[in-house]
């Protein structure tokens, strides 16, 4: 593994520039970066702490600090000391002015103003988590995805994840014996999605999830043959219903919120 110091400096919260870092990182598997992130740096005596930093620490340093008196003692510093910084948002706003026949504002922050789109977003937050599991009937008419699958199938980080997008997300269970809430036949405006895993990896996931709990695994929770059934019974209900079906047994949280969304964006166009 090649070990190495990688600086990434923000003048706002650091999320862009940590999920840009992470997206190029994975393409190197022998890269071992100790990560220093540097956030809120939008004055110089804030920058003076970034560069005895990576005085300090020498390695790669990626920035996404969009006011140029601020940036600029950086960068020379990063020249005068041999170490490349990158400017991760640089060609992107470029090719946009380029585009668009206008200068790009210098706003540190701009996406994280406190406008409706962020309000949309906390609104949504708060429905997801009080329509968690099944909870909140009364009102799922309102939630913009529900998600529908046996346990264990990632459904409620999931429905976090599409929250955090603004997506009113709501979710809910596959008991055997148990009948689906009648609300969920009464859902007309909101996309209905089934999640499914293979069989042998939710046995794996529940036998973890008993063991953390202290609780027994001799049941038909864990048994292979009563969770295949299940699985199957519920792969049945999807088809029956017509409802789109998603087997996260090989994706990611991530994976899986970008294939919901885009059959969210697919059935707003039509």
């Amino acid at each position: 593994m090649t070990k190495f110091h990688l600086h990434l400096v923000s003048d706002s919260t650091g999320e862009t520039l940590s999920a840009v870092s992470k997206a190029a990182l994975v393409q190197f598997e022998s890269a071992d970066p100790v990560e220093h992130l540097w956030t809120m740096v939008r004055n110089h005596v804030q920058v003076d702490r970034v560069i005895a930093g990576v005085t300090a620490n020498p390695g790669l340093v990626m920035l996404t600090i969009v006011d140029h008196n601020v940036r600029e003692p950086l960068q020379e510093a990063c020249r005068q000391l041999q170490v490349p910084c990158v400017s991760v948002l640089d060609p992107v706003i470029a090719g946009l002015a380029n585009y668009l026949g206008v200068d790009a504002g210098e706003m540190p922050g701009r996406q994280h103003v406190m406008d409706a789109e962020y309000f949309g977003r906390i609104d949504a937050i708060h429905y997801c988590l009080s329509h968690d599991d099944g909870q909140g009937m009364q009102n799922l008419s309102q939630a913009d995805v529900v998600l529908v699958g046996v346990s264990r199938t990632s459904k409620t980080p999931t429905c976090i994840y599409l929250a955090n997008r603004g997506i009113k997300a709501a979710n809910v269970p596959i008991v055997p014996g148990i009948p689906l809430p009648d609300e969920l036949g009464q859902v007309n405006d909101a996309l209905v999605v089934g999640l499914t895993a293979s069989p042998e990896r939710l046995v794996q996931i529940r036998r973890n999830r008993l063991l953390s709990l202290n609780q027994s695994n001799e049941t038909d929770y864990v048994d292979l043959m009563a969770v295949k059934d299940e699985v199957a019974q519920a792969r049945r209900l999807f088809a029956q219903k017509g409802w789109p079906a998603i087997d996260v047994t090989r994706r990611s949280i991530e994976e899986t919120a970008a294939a919901i969304l885009n059959l969210y964006t697919r059935r707003a166009e039509l």
